[in-house]
């Protein structure tokens, strides 16, 4: 079958590789869409990251580079391993695209993306949804219902931003403030919206601020270069600042907005991966008793998530922006992604095509 391997940085290679083994516990996949994640941007322009380097093996999954790319995807069951009796050959699925120890606990209420030596299946090896086919353990598998594959491939980012907007405590009726409207910050902010917030939403690309507007997650867009975007929310409540914030940018003046606009006593998540260390206005933290809490990836919150998307209550159809083969992954989806970022939420990749 073909895959998309990643041997070091800015060595993405399309290769025909053996069809993985069906083992008992486990479901097999036949792949029918898989998303480009900022991560994987991260890893092609930077990397290895997440990715295991080449002789340094992972500790769970035991495998480096070169591996497998891809964590966003949907597909369709085709075969189940011995001891799998409650799913169907047919159903459609996504997967949670953990790598975790076989002794770790990931029942419902379990911080199980906190364990030791996490890795992300199509990052830190047992194949990835950059090819054609997939065997993964059962735990991982989350049927979808009828929402369809393409979409579907959006559940794994929109699970990352429901697990952020859980960590803030968030309650409807609330005002919230999004830093950065990339796939992460509009996901976020639909989710806000599906939970009954007032969303306003910091952006400078006029693309960016334009899809915010058209998908309905804000109820308006502040852009930092035509108002103080503080003091914009503040004077939109009141005077109190948001109840609390989404740091979706990894841009330090976007932290320090947050900090600003963000009331007294308020939440601010941090849910961008930084590349670097920034400086935090920790008097403006003290003074003004914010939480700044951190977020990485989701811990049940799968299921929450899909049925969010089955109510229709997020309509994941207008963040896919432009749909490609394997074949064109680097120049129709690497290079476009750096290129033309701004133009672009979400590239989903058919690896069949």
């Amino acid at each position: 079958m073909r895959a998309a391997r990643f041997y070091d940085r800015k060595d993405i290679r399309i290769e025909d590789i053996p069809e993985p083994q069906l083992l008992p516990g486990t479901v097999a996949i036949d792949v029918a869409w898989c998303g480009i994640c900022g991560t994987d941007l991260h890893e092609y322009l930077e990397g290895p990251i997440f990715v295991p380097p080449t002789g340094h093996p992972h500790p769970i999954s035991g495998e480096s580079a070169p591996v497998t790319m891809g964590h966003e995807f949907s597909g369709t069951i085709t075969a189940l391993g011995e001891g799998v009796d409650d799913l169907s050959i047919g159903q459609n699925v996504v997967v949670e695209p953990y790598i975790i120890a076989d002794d770790v606990d990931t029942s419902p209420g379990q911080s199980y993306q906190l364990s030791k030596d996490m890795n992300f299946i199509g990052l830190g090896g047992r194949g990835g949804g950059l090819a054609e086919k997939i065997v993964v353990q059962r735990r991982w598998v989350h049927p979808i219902g009828d929402i369809p594959l393409d979409q579907a491939a959006l559940i794994e980012p929109l699970s990352v931003a429901h697990h952020a907007v859980t960590r803030s405590g968030a309650q409807a009726g609330q005002v919230a403030i999004v830093g950065g409207a990339g796939p992460i910050g509009l996901l976020t902010a639909a989710v806000l919206k599906a939970q009954g917030m007032r969303v306003y939403v910091s952006e400078l690309s006029e693309a960016r601020k334009a899809m915010a507007l058209s998908t309905g997650v804000a109820d308006e867009v502040l852009d930092p270069r035509e108002v103080d975007v503080a003091e914009a929310v503040r004077e939109r409540t009141d005077g109190t600042g948001a109840d609390v914030g989404f740091e979706c940018s990894s841009a330090p003046v976007v932290l320090d907005m947050l900090l600003d606009a963000t009331r007294p006593g308020g939440v601010i998540v941090n849910v961008s991966i930084w590349g670097h260390k920034p400086e935090v206005d920790m008097p403006k933290l003290v003074l003004k008793e914010i939480d700044l809490r951190g977020t990485i990836g989701y811990s049940g919150d799968h299921p929450a998530t899909i049925a969010l998307a089955e109510s229709g209550r997020i309509d994941l159809s207008s963040f896919i922006t432009a749909r490609i083969g394997l074949d064109e992954l680097i120049p129709g989806g690497f290079d476009e992604l750096i290129d033309n970022n701004e133009q672009h939420v979400k590239i989903i990749v058919d690896p069949r095509a």
